[in-house]
């Protein structure tokens, strides 16, 4: 869990409370407390009252948006942190085209992988 700055905030274009995530994904708040420990979400806290909110864009028709877990976990394998993996998800690369989070909701998550395992090196 990671303190925002103002850079990423302005890349992510929505962002959502844990108890709205658990109430889009029908699970208790302790289930996506625990998404976020394991690293399967990125969670950060923002807004006057630090309360803890994930980038909207991970989750789409009650699900987290598929390929994103084995995204940020090659991403963290690569040695990102946090503010990091949401800079480079919601950075505009115009090869994909548009974000990586958005490659993902679209169902292009292999290009996003290789591009990931590419960072690697």
């Amino acid at each position: 869990m990671t303190e925002i700055d103002a850079n990423i905030d302005g890349l992510v274009p929505a962002w959502l409370t844990l108890p709205d995530i658990a109430e889009n994904i029908g699970v208790e708040v302790t289930r996506v407390r625990q998404l976020v420990k394991e690293g399967q979400l990125i969670a950060v806290r923002r807004g006057e009252n630090r309360v803890l909110q994930v980038p909207a864009d991970f989750i789409k028709d009650g699900k987290v948006v598929k390929g994103l877990v084995g995204t940020l976990t090659l991403l963290r394998d690569d040695g990102f942190a946090d503010d990091e993996m949401l800079e480079w998800l919601f950075t505009p690369d115009e090869t994909l085209p548009g974000t990586p989070a958005q490659a993902l909701r679209e169902n292009r998550g292999t290009e996003v992988k290789r591009r990931a395992q590419a960072l690697a090196v």
